[in-house]
This record gives C-alpha cells, sequence and structure tokens, in this order.
C-alpha cells in the first residue's frame, strides 16, 4: 500500500510540475477584465456618463410636431341677422391641422449649468465606485491567490514528510528483520506514516477547492488547473513612506465624500436657482385648413404661417416648495461635511491599523523563518541521533511535527505579512499602483 501511495504522490507532483505557473499579475488582468461585479460597476458607471452628456442637460432646444385632423355631422338650424333660417341635417365639417414648434431657454437662473455640472460630478463619483470594486476586487483575489500558494506550499511541505516518514518505514523495517528493534516501533512508524498521507491527502483536497475559488473570482472554467508563483516580494519601505504620505490625495472613500460635498453644493446653487425668472423663446410654423358646412359664414378657410414668441416666467411664491427645497439642501450639504469629518479620522484610524499589522506581521514572518532554520536543524540532529540509538521514534516524531508545523506556520506568516502589505496599500490608496511580479 505504501508503494501504490508512494507511485501516486510521484505522478501527482510531475503533473503538477507541468501546470502553468499564474502570476499575481497576470492574475489581475485577467480579474479586471472578466470579474462580475466589475463588469456590473462598469456598466453602471457607463450609465452615469450618459446621464451627464449633453444631451440630458436641457441646454439643447426642444423641436415638437403636432398635427391633426376632425370631421363632425350634426344636424344644424342656423337663424340668420334677417330672419332667415336654414336647416340641414347631416351637416358635416372638416378640419386639417399641423404644425411644428421650437421652445429655448435663454435664462434660469442657471439651474441648468448647475444640474449639468451635478451629472459630471456624478460621473466622476461613479468612477470612484468603480475604483474602489476594484480594489475591493483585487484584495480579495490576493487573499484566494495567496491562499492557494500556502496550500501548495503546505502541499510540498506535507510532501516532504511524507518522504521522511516513509524513509523512517523502510529502516524501521529493516531493523526489525534484524532483530535490533522491537515491532512497536515499526507499528508506530507505520501509524505515522498513514497520518502524514491522510493530512497530505486533505492538504490536497483544499487547494483544489481554492484554486476554484480563485477561479470565481477571475471568472474562468471551475475546473482551469494551474499553480501560483509562492515568491513574495515586499515594498521597500522607502515606497511605503512616499505611500502614506500622499493617502489623504488618494484613499476612494475621502475622494468619494468629497465628492458627494462637490454634488450637494451644485445642488443647493441649483435649488437656489428656482428664485430666479426664467426667459425663452419659442417659434413654429402652422398649418390649418377647415370645411364648413352651409350653415356658416365661411364654405373652407386655410392658413399657414410663421409664429415666435419671447416668454418671461418667474414663479414669486410657488406655496413655498422653493424655501423647503432650499433648506433641505443646505442641510444635506451639512451632513455631508460632517460625514466628511467623521471619514478623514475612520481612514487615519484603518490606516494606522492597517500600518500596525504590517510591521507586526513583517516581524511574526522574520521570527518565523528563525523558528524554521531551528527547528530544521533540530530534526536534522535528531534524525542522527535515532540512527546511533541515542534517541526514541517517539522523540524523532515529535522533532519531525516540530519541523512541520514551523514550516507551516512559516509560510502562513509570509502570505499574511504580503496580505497585511496589500491592506496598508489600500489604505494609502497606492493598491493599484504597484506591480506584485
Amino acid at each position: 500500500m505504501n508503494r501504490l501511495l508512494l507511485l501516486f504522490f510521484i505522478s501527482f507532483m510531475g503533473i503538477a510540475s507541468a501546470q502553468e505557473v499564474l502570476q499575481p499579475d497576470d492574475a489581475m488582468a485577467t480579474t479586471l477584465e472578466n470579474n462580475f461585479g466589475i463588469l456590473v460597476s462598469k456598466n453602471n458607471e457607463a450609465q452615469a456618463k450618459n446621464n451627464a452628456s449633453l444631451l440630458n442637460s436641457r441646454f439643447l432646444p426642444t423641436l415638437s410636431a403636432t398635427s391633426g385632423a376632425n370631421i363632425a355631422i350634426d344636424n344644424q338650424e342656423a337663424t340668420f341677422q334677417d330672419g332667415q333660417t336654414r336647416v340641414i341635417d347631416g351637416a358635416e365639417t372638416t378640419r386639417y391641422n399641423a404644425s411644428i414648434n421650437m421652445n429655448v431657454t435663454l435664462f434660469d437662473g442657471l439651474g441648468r449649468l448647475y444640474n449639468y455640472k451635478r451629472l459630471k460630478e456624478q460621473y466622476a463619483l461613479s468612477s470612484l465606485g468603480v475604483r474602489q470594486t476594484i480594489e475591493q476586487t483585487v484584495l480579495q483575489l490576493f487573499s484566494a491567490y495567496y491562499e492557494v500558494a500556502r496550500l501548495e506550499e503546505g502541499v510540498r511541505i506535507l510532501n516532504e514528510t511524507f518522504e521522511n516518514s516513509r524513509r523512517r518505514v523502510q529502516r524501521a523495517e529493516k531493523r526489525f528483520e534484524f532483530g535490533s528493534s522491537t515491532r512497536l516501533e515499526l507499528l508506530n512508524a507505520k501509524v505515522d506514516l498513514n497520518t502524514d498521507s491522510i493530512n497530505l491527502i486533505q492538504q490536497r483536497q483544499s487547494l483544489t477547492n481554492a484554486k476554484r475559488n480563485l477561479n470565481v473570482i477571475m471568472a474562468r472554467e471551475l475546473e482551469t488547473d494551474f499553480s501560483v508563483n509562492p515568491m513574495v516580494r515586499f515594498i521597500d519601505d522607502e515606497v511605503l513612506r512616499e505611500k502614506r504620505e500622499s493617502y489623504a490625495s488618494k484613499n476612494v472613500r475621502l475622494l468619494q465624500v468629497r465628492s458627494n460635498e462637490k454634488i450637494n453644493t451644485l445642488n443647493l446653487k441649483a435649488q437656489r436657482s428656482t428664485l430666479f425668472p426664467s426667459l425663452s423663446v419659442s417659434s413654429g410654423y402652422g398649418y390649418s385648413e377647415g370645411v364648413f358646412p352651409a350653415t356658416g359664414f365661411l364654405a373652407s378657410s386655410l392658413s399657414t404661417g410663421l409664429s415666435a414668441g419671447l416668454t418671461l416666467n418667474w414663479n414669486l411664491f410657488g406655496q413655498g416648495a422653493q424655501q423647503v427645497g432650499i433648506k433641505n439642501a443646505k442641510i444635506a450639504l451639512e451632513s455631508t461635511e460632517i460625514q466628511e469629518k467623521q471619514i478623514e479620522q475612520e481612514v487615519l484610524r484603518d490606516l494606522l491599523n492597517a500600518e500596525g499589522a504590517y510591521r507586526n506581521a513583517i516581524e511574526v514572518y522574520r521570527l518565523q523563518q528563525e523558528n524554521v532554520i531551528t527547528a530544521k536543524d533540530n530534526f536534522e540532529r535528531s534524525t542522527n541521533q535515532f540512527e546511533l540509538g541515542q534517541i526514541t521514534s517517539i522523540e524523532l516524531r515529535q522533532a519531525q511535527i516540530n519541523l512541520l508545523n514551523a514550516e507551516l506556520i512559516g509560510v502562513q506568516a509570509k502570505f499574511s505579512a504580503k496580505l497585511a502589505e496589500l491592506e496598508y496599500l489600500n489604505q494609502c490608496g497606492a493598491l493599484l499602483d504597484v506591480s506584485l511580479n
């Protein structure tokens, strides 16, 4: 059975080595192109862009065309001034009309201008929403990416542990055959080998699940197999300091609340513009034709011609709606200013927390690397002592478990430190500015 397991794992490692290596920047590029959440946010941005166009600004003139036809059949009795009376049954009256009209607003208290600027700012806000979605998705992506990397490293470490346990079983079998050890030692070695096999199988299943999760984020076929790059490159402290110094102008939450403040300022100006009169000019071309019965003064009429007019409209009192709208716009602006102060404080808090978490994670990673070196040295010494009969198999197994735990925790510390660095960059507003390869 052990030989079958060995052949199975060797064949698996051969297949894994032939897999395509997915680099971090390639994973990001695929996600930016395919991720469903990002695509939806970009569609929302496209809608905001359409709303901010000149076609939606009310600056352009309105042009309308109307036409109609009316036929009436009546029983009519008409008495004229000279006393004559005329009675007609089924008198038919026919009327036709058509016109084309254009209206242009020349001035409306600058309300259109402020609304147009507000729509432009809403478009900018939607672009910030896309960026926020991308940043959140990228954090999710690399959390999944480095989880795959951690599990792949775990498979490698557990496979080494399995190989060490397999060699230990082989040595125990030979020693038992020559009578230099007990059957209990051989059985313990086999139990430990089976335990390592189970751990390796479970780790491989977790790796498969993690790869599917990463494929979902990248919006590609779930069963697409790949391996990832376990190498991690940390950014220089000097670069991080530069990113931190510019966080106030780059953090997306701060930019969003400032954009909302601009929108509410423009909305207040638009509300105030309703207090001013509006001036519009209109022109049109009309056609009208009618055919009348004998009871009318005219047998028919036809008229065509141009018309033009200038209209001044001033809503002196609109039942208080204008004043209420202005007051509410002022309150909305004040709320945004309060919210900006709150978010400034929250962003600074999150930035300081992220910085502290990153510094601690880097230090933990450094210390854990030392633990791995110590555990490796201890395991090598224990192996030599076991070969010389100076320690028991239980002590050797404990040294092996200590090395396994140190390596697994070390791998976890490395990727945790990298994720902490990415979160720190995100709080600085610089997550999308760096290359991760």
